[in-house]
């Protein structure tokens, strides 16, 4: 199936660059892997190189690599292991720009959070949004 007809929705929203990156990364994996979840998270893993998930859509990164430790494993076999992702989120951001992403969103008590309550809140308010932008 072509990207474009698969294509979620907060892809939809975000940039042209970002649809064309998930669409041919898509595309590429149904190719070699077939139709279904692991075509997905492979469009996923290659949008998140270089775009991060901000409320209902992606947005550019500063630079260009992985998103998190998960994203950042090189081995297939290191790949398989389950390892929480921070779904979009740029969690190798440094504090100061998650701070910001934080601040943009609305996220309450951000001044108080460590990274990793950062990483985690900006996460739960990007699903918040989406899920409030799909209905």
């Amino acid at each position: 199936m072509p990207a474009k007809q698969d294509m979620p929705s907060t892809i939809r929203r975000s940039p042209k660059r970002a649809q064309e990156i998930w669409g041919e990364a898509h595309d590429s994996a149904v190719e070699t892997y077939g139709e279904g979840e692991r075509a997905h998270r492979t469009a996923f893993s290659a949008l998140k190189h270089q775009f991060q998930k901000v409320g209902d859509h992606w947005e550019p990164k500063d630079g260009k690599g992985p998103s998190d430790p998960q994203a950042s494993r090189r081995t297939p076999a290191a790949r398989n292991r389950p390892r929480k992702s921070a779904g979009g989120v740029d969690a190798n951001a440094s504090k100061s720009d998650l701070y910001a992403t934080a601040k943009k969103l609305g996220v309450d008590g951000r001044s108080r959070m460590t990274k990793d309550q950062l990483v985690e809140a900006i996460d739960k308010e990007n699903r918040r949004q989406t899920r409030q932008a799909r209905s």
